[in-house]
């Protein structure tokens, strides 16, 4: 997804069918809105209504939507504190939501690491976006989903060394993408 492609839709919204538009849209977008919200929550229900909710608002305010100038970091910021918002919602009604324990908390982390680690973040799903579709599912999959490569290869009947070739490809453009932030 690239924000020319996500341009044109939301020019769209305002001359044509609205629903048929926001519905390429919301397909654009779900799988981005759902890793930036399972990234705060670790919790697949929980990012599944975030990225609903952070649609909603979007939809709400389609209208003016062609009028922001940065439309991905306004989405990333929209999906962010929705999730946020989600989190603290739950957490006062008391809900026990678990992060990694190995992972540092955001309280225990500067403001500015923490601002670095969600830029750096953001980054990181742009960069995944750009990648080709196959490339980006291996990915996925592989790391993110930790299947082995054969589960990969027998899912997308590929072979083994294609889910390899295709996962280093992925890395490798990742790492160019956020070179500048390492």
């Amino acid at each position: 997804m690239s924000e020319s492609e996500i341009r044109k839709l939301l020019n769209k919204l305002t001359h044509t069918n609205t629903e048929t538009i926001f519905r390429q849209f919301y397909y654009l977008c779900y799988d981005r809105f759902f890793r930036i919200a399972y990234y705060y929550t670790h919790n697949e229900v929980w990012s599944q209504e975030i990225v609903l909710d952070a649609f909603m608002k979007l939809w709400e305010k389609r209208d003016a939507l062609s009028l922001i100038s940065g439309i991905e970091d306004y989405c990333f910021i929209l999906v962010k504190n929705t999730a946020l918002n989600y989190l603290d919602k739950e957490e006062r009604r008391g809900a026990h939501f678990s992060r990694n324990e190995a992972e540092p908390s955001e309280r225990d982390n500067s403001p500015e690491e923490v601002l670095l680690s969600e830029e750096l973040f953001a980054v990181y799903v742009k960069a995944l976006d750009t990648l080709p579709e196959r490339c980006r599912e291996v990915f996925i999959s592989v790391k993110e989903e930790k299947k082995s490569y054969a589960q990969v290869a027998e899912e997308m009947g590929i072979s083994v060394k294609t889910v390899d070739a295709q996962l280093q490809k992925a890395i490798g453009k990742l790492k160019e993408a956020i070179r500048g932030y390492l």
